[in-house]
């Protein structure tokens, strides 16, 4: 029984200490994990010709299916739809309209289905005129208490382990991240350097 204890606790430390040394543990071992690694290894070995100076080492992530929770529909336009009632109090006409009437009705299932042009209503109803420091004030507000209805858990802390471990390895050999996203810039600045620890200034997105 010593000898079967003292076999598991060497699997149980070597397995330990390789989840320490490796970088990437939540990914599976195959051709994609194996190319980051050694793009890194690569990029920051001053005897490699792929080496990269540590003041031009930039890496560009994408945002929307690739960090942040995007069923059943994307953070951001939660935010709109969750914005709506304050919309229709401002304007009561916008009530009996399409796509406004269906939010009013909580139906998830219909909004789930909302077209790109009515998207771009809710959008455009829920975030005009407000000053972009008014807008991001809000955000982050919302951002402090709102909860995903399924995971019940912030939606900040609603992002891709795999991602999160791949921001840290670039992060860790001095590349700089960045977000290129088609999503609202102002908003993904306020969730970004919250759940990625990217600033504001290093996230490029969309601006109406």
């Amino acid at each position: 029984n010593r000898m079967m204890l003292a076999a598991v606790l060497v699997l149980l430390a070597g397995s330990q200490a390789r989840a320490q040394t490796d970088p990437l543990p939540s990914w599976n071992d195959g051709a994609t994990k194996k190319a980051i690694v050694e793009f890194v290894k690569a990029t920051t070995e001053k005897s490699n010709p792929k080496f990269v100076a540590p003041e031009a080492r930039i890496a560009v992530f994408d945002q929307d299916g690739t960090t942040w929770v995007e069923q059943p529909m994307y953070t951001q336009v939660v935010y709109c739809l969750e914005r709506v009632p304050a919309a229709v109090k401002a304007k009561p006409e916008l009530a009996n309209i399409e796509p406004f009437k269906t939010v009013l009705s909580g139906n998830r299932e219909a909004m789930a289905k909302f077209t790109t042009p009515q998207l771009e209503m809710i959008l455009a109803a829920t975030l005009a005129g407000m000053t972009v420091d008014e807008f991001s004030g809000e955000v982050k507000k919302w951002l402090a208490t709102a909860k995903h209805p399924r995971f019940k858990q912030l939606y900040t802390d609603l992002t891709y382990q795999p991602m999160q471990e791949a921001m840290k390895l670039f992060r860790a050999n001095g590349y700089k991240t960045y977000f290129v996203t088609g999503g609202g810039q102002d908003f993904v600045r306020m969730y970004s350097e919250q759940a990625y620890g990217i600033p504001l200034e290093q996230v490029v997105g969309s601006a109406g």
